[in-house]
């Protein structure tokens, strides 16, 4: 985890400088979070603050978990991460425990949380894999429905054309990172899906 260190310092001190909130929307995740700069405009209605960073896998978000979001103190959680773990080669089981671990630490240290679960995206950069971001999603997915205070936003299906590929438009030149149309598709699912707002 060495790794994140640096990036996760960063966030630290951007928590320390913030005033305390009750009412705070935290979104969590790797760089697709990170990556998401007007969370503000897209939210006018909720106290929104990015705790992403880039590269971040599932099991990164876990380890970081009492560092970053414990001390944010968040109302609820909006949450994404999944895809680095698989295109590093992780089994959809193995993210699959991964979120499990997440969960039972978040249930440790804020119990009651409500969490939103961004699915994993189908990516040109990654369409290699995108059998293995299916099974891991629905694993996720299952494990979701068990659960009272969490739920699975699908942001996956909405950048797919009809054909099951992804929309070239809702991504970056590097086929991996979201463009800002497709950010304003996740804007639309988070608002139509989630609970939290």
């Amino acid at each position: 985890m060495v790794w994140y260190e640096a990036d996760v310092r960063e966030l630290e001190v951007k928590l320390s400088a913030l005033p305390p909130a009750t009412n705070r929307v935290v979104f969590y995740g790797s760089s697709s979070i990170r990556l998401w700069t007007n969370l503000a405009q897209d939210f006018p209605q909720s106290n929104t603050l990015n705790l992403g960073f880039g590269g971040s896998t599932l099991a990164a978000c876990a380890w970081f978990f009492d560092r970053l979001i414990v001390p944010a103190a968040p109302n609820s959680l909006v949450f994404y991460a999944g895809d680095n773990d698989l295109g590093d080669g992780r089994h959809p089981e193995e993210v699959y425990l991964f979120f499990c671990a997440f969960v039972e630490k978040m249930n440790e240290l804020i119990p009651g949380l409500p969490l939103s679960f961004l699915s994993i995206k189908i990516s040109p950069f990654r369409w290699n894999i995108a059998g293995q971001i299916q099974v891991a999603n629905k694993l996720i997915r299952d494990k979701i429905t068990k659960m009272p205070d969490c739920q699975y936003v699908d942001t996956t299906t909405p950048l797919l054309a009809a054909d099951g590929r992804p929309r070239r438009e809702f991504f970056e030149k590097d086929g991996l990172h979201l463009s800002l149309a497709g950010y304003r598709v996740w804007q639309q699912a988070v608002q139509q899906q989630a609970r939290i707002f």
